[in-house]
Parts: C-alpha cells; sequence; structure tokens
C-alpha cells in the first residue's frame, strides 16, 4: 500500500524571497513539480537554506506566479515559517 503511494507521489516546491526594506510582501521565486522541484530544493540545501515541508501550503502557493506577491491570506502562514527560519538562523549563530 505504501509502496503505490509513492508511486503516485509528485514532488513540488516553491521559493519565497522577502526582503523587509524592499518588499510589501514575500514573493514568489521559483516554484516547480518533479525535477524542477528536484533542482529548487537541492539548490537551497546547496545554499544551507532552511526547508520546511509544508503540503496544504505548497499546494496554495503553488497557484501563485513567479516574481508575484504572496496574498494577504497566506501572511499568517508564510510568516510562521519565516519565523522558523529566522530562529534557525539565529540558533545556528550561537
Amino acid at each position: 500500500m505504501q509502496e503505490d503511494i509513492n508511486k503516485n507521489f509528485i514532488q513540488k516546491a516553491v521559493a519565497l524571497k522577502y526582503q523587509m526594506e524592499k518588499d510589501n510582501a514575500p514573493k514568489v521565486t521559483a516554484k516547480g513539480k518533479g525535477v524542477t522541484a528536484s533542482n529548487i530544493i537541492k539548490i537551497a540545501k546547496e545554499n544551507k537554506i532552511p526547508i520546511q515541508k509544508d503540503e496544504d501550503l505548497i499546494e496554495l502557493l503553488s497557484q501563485i506566479d513567479v516574481d508575484k506577491e504572496i496574498p494577504t491570506s497566506m501572511y499568517r502562514a508564510v510568516a510562521e515559517i519565516f519565523s522558523f527560519i529566522y530562529d534557525l538562523s539565529n540558533k545556528a549563530k550561537k
């Protein structure tokens, strides 16, 4: 049964960027599925960019065009991710 689920699984990835002093809201900078998603994740790992897995949020974010800001309805969920990343960065510096 688990094997059947894995066969039907298609990996998806969305990259976000937010610069408080420049951007009004976080933007989608890359997105893709399959090989493209794998490449996005690989590049993130190579650059030590934290990766957060959230299948529900990825479905919503993947509907946003690249270089477009996320809608206000997603602010809270994305803020939680950026907060998680910020905490990780601070812990790594200590």
